[in-house]
């Protein structure tokens, strides 16, 4: 239990007794961009892209303006739209609203889900980083998002954590709720099984990816989700 979830401890047992629901849809591969998508990042995320299934791409920057911002997402929102793949920008509002994103990710102090559907449209894709709260989750689920974030499950140096959730909060979201639940923090090809088998409907991934070979790292995520 942590000092925003007052629902009580979850029983560690439970996520060996889950079994996934096979009337959900598989997991699914959700793309989080390095902080530096200069160079030829634009040419990795194709290769990326092609090399197997990726359902969203997240467009993950900080400390720039916006029109700088702007100037950089443009080329990678193209690359997503020509493969089908939704584009989500982490953070701003008012960036997802001038690229026509397809929607976005907000953090805790990032605004609220009923602001986002008010300036982005009833068609956006909303999502809300819950740390190890299903306290939280449930309010997000409440405000209209369309999924929730969980994690980091395991170590990661891509941002600093203070929540380490069990697996099991994936059973429970799933067998609780229809809203799709995503899987953060320092996945890999290697260690990503259990938090399918928990219930995940994504599995997000970062330096997993862009740290190597981009090619190779789908297309091994792609053999563990089957």
């Amino acid at each position: 239990m942590t000092e925003d979830d007052p629902l009580g401890p979850l029983d560690p047992d439970f996520a060996k007794q889950f079994r996934r629901d096979d009337r959900r849809p598989p997991c699914q591969l959700y793309l989080i961009s390095p902080l530096d998508v200069t160079g030829g990042f634009a040419d990795r995320l194709a290769r990326a892209l092609d090399a197997g299934p990726v359902a969203a791409f997240q467009f993950r920057i900080k400390d720039i303006d916006q029109h700088a911002a702007a100037a950089l997402a443009e080329p990678l929102q193209r690359i997503c739209a020509e493969r089908d793949v939704a584009f989500l920008v982490n953070d701003s509002i008012s960036l997802a609203k001038r690229l026509g994103a397809d929607g976005v990710h907000l953090g805790q102090d990032d605004g609220d889900p009923r602001e986002a559907r008010s300036v982005l449209g009833p068609n956006a894709q909303i999502g809300v980083t819950c740390h190890d709260s299903r306290h939280l989750a449930m309010e997000a689920g409440e405000a209209g998002a369309d999924y929730v974030a969980f994690g980091a499950f395991y170590p990661t140096t891509t941002k600093a954590v203070e929540h380490h959730p069990e697996p099991v909060i994936l059973s429970w979201w799933a067998t609780m709720f229809e809203l799709p639940s995503v899987a953060i923090g320092g996945i890999t090809p290697a260690n990503a099984a259990p938090l399918v088998m928990a219930g995940a409907d994504f599995l997000a991934v970062s330096g997993a990816v862009w740290g190597g070979d981009e090619v190779a790292a789908v297309k091994a995520f792609a053999a563990v989700l089957g």
